[in-house]
């Protein structure tokens, strides 16, 4: 660790990045970010650490969820605020469940990266470069718009900069009250096509609360029933960008990438021997890494030590990605191997990635049925296994868009069209996602 460096990534093998032309103005991009202010403080980033130590003891539970990639296009307040309010109507039903505190981390403020299959897009004979989300280039199929640009830096930036401003203001103004989020509960049950089958909980929910008021517990003496905690995190993706946001912690003298509380690798970029584990090892967040149905248990346990090697709770969190027909024959495995060799991690599932096929219309789209289904195993492998399902991991939207098929008001295939909004992978919007928290919590209740 005495030889790692913010830039030491330079040094090692790197995939899934933009080549840049203008190399000076690359340069220069990086210089500027360097001089701008953090967007998130070390002592939130630990804080979220403490949180997600308890998830890893099987004391809490991580509901992480946002953007598959943030746009520039659809940067506005009545987005951030329609994601933020859905994600704390999520947290109410799941802490309700299960007993234990929620810890909300949102795919926001700094998603605006995304993997690629492969480096060129073909349409009609003509290929250029794929689109690698909006930090790079532009979704427009053009040869202008596709052209890698250093200055999307600088605009992400303060893109993410004014939404982790206005997170704040809604998470500690009022708008996160508990009474009013288990409002917009009750009327989502209401109006819901199954309302019979949440109906009991939301009763109970708005029982506790009542009672609580009329003992004297209410937003005005009790700060934790009028405001929250949201942590902010994203795919760290772009090195350039992440090593210019990564500071020195004055208290501690340690090195904190301060682009968000929490980052994650992805499935495609977790090479042992290459940067992005470089970069992570030396940064003292809580981080992530994607687990796929071919990690073998051995490569999962160096993959571990990596980035871990203290072995600390909170420090590292697994997302499993396996998709629904994967999941039952490879997560065992890996539960009973890091839990004999004793290693402190919190286990999360992204029901997302593994499940996405293609409509007969040509759409992307994803099961509401089969995100449910590898929720399910996932829960069900941790029971068997009697290790902790930590938390779940979920591309969502707080908006109506018609983007994954299924739930209780049985979107079809044929009803993509209608609002299909993505520009990368489809999204649970958030009649779906809320569908899908009252049946996660069957699954919290059953571990109380």
């Amino acid at each position: 660790m005495s030889q790692w460096q913010p830039d030491s990534w330079r040094n090692f093998p790197i995939l899934q990045q933009p080549t840049y032309e203008d190399k000076a103005k690359l340069a220069s991009v990086e210089t500027e970010l360097n001089r701008f202010p953090p967007l998130v403080f070390a002592e939130e980033t630990r804080e979220l650490y403490r949180q997600l130590a308890n998830v890893s003891q099987g004391k809490g539970f991580l509901l992480q969820g946002g953007d598959c990639a943030e746009s520039f296009a659809e940067f506005n307040a009545p987005k951030i605020r329609d994601t933020f309010r859905v994600i704390l109507q999520m947290a109410i039903v799941l802490t309700f469940a299960g007993r234990c505190p929620v810890t909300k981390v949102a795919r926001m403020a700094g998603q605006y990266a995304k993997p690629r299959s492969s480096d060129l897009e073909t349409i009609d004979g003509v290929s250029l470069p794929s689109y690698r989300g909006d930090i790079v280039n532009s979704f427009e199929f053009t040869e202008a718009a596709r052209m890698p640009d250093p200055q999307r830096m600088i605009d992400a930036y303060h893109r993410s900069s004014a939404t982790l401003n206005l997170l704040r203001a809604f998470a500690q103004g009022g708008l996160a009250d508990l009474h009013q989020v288990n409002r917009w509960n009750m009327t989502f049950v209401e109006n819901n096509p199954l309302k019979d089958r949440y109906q009991d909980m939301a009763n109970r929910i708005q029982d506790t609360l009542s009672f609580m008021d009329v003992i004297g517990i209410n937003a005005g003496n009790t700060a934790s029933l009028h405001e929250t905690s949201l942590f902010t995190s994203h795919e760290a993706l772009l090195l350039n960008y992440e090593q210019a946001l990564t500071r020195v912690d004055t208290l501690t003298d340690k090195w904190y990438d301060c682009s968000a509380h929490m980052i994650w690798i992805g499935e495609r970029t977790r090479q042992l021997d290459h940067a992005h584990i470089e970069f992570f090892r030396g940064i003292h967040n809580p981080v992530g890494v994607k687990v796929g149905p071919t990690m073998q248990e051995d490569e999962l346990i160096k993959l571990i030590d990596a980035l871990n090697p203290e072995n600390d709770p909170g420090r590292l969190t697994l997302i499993t990605r396996m998709g629904a027909d994967n999941l039952e024959q490879n997560l065992p495995r890996l539960l009973r191997r890091v839990k004999a060799e004793g290693r402190n991690v919190v286990w999360s599932s992204d029901p997302m990635h593994g499940n996405t096929k293609k409509a007969s219309s040509g759409y992307k789209t994803r099961n509401f049925d089969d995100i449910l289904s590898e929720i399910r195993q996932f829960f069900a492998a941790h029971k068997a296994e009697g290790t902790h399902a930590g938390g779940i991991h979920l591309e969502m939207t707080g908006q109506h868009v018609t983007e994954c098929t299924g739930g209780a008001y049985q979107i079809s295939e044929s009803d993509l069209a209608e609002c299909y909004e993505t520009q990368c992978d489809p999204r649970l919007n958030a009649d779906q996602v809320l569908e899908m928290a009252f049946l996660v919590a069957d699954h919290l209740r059953s571990e109380v």
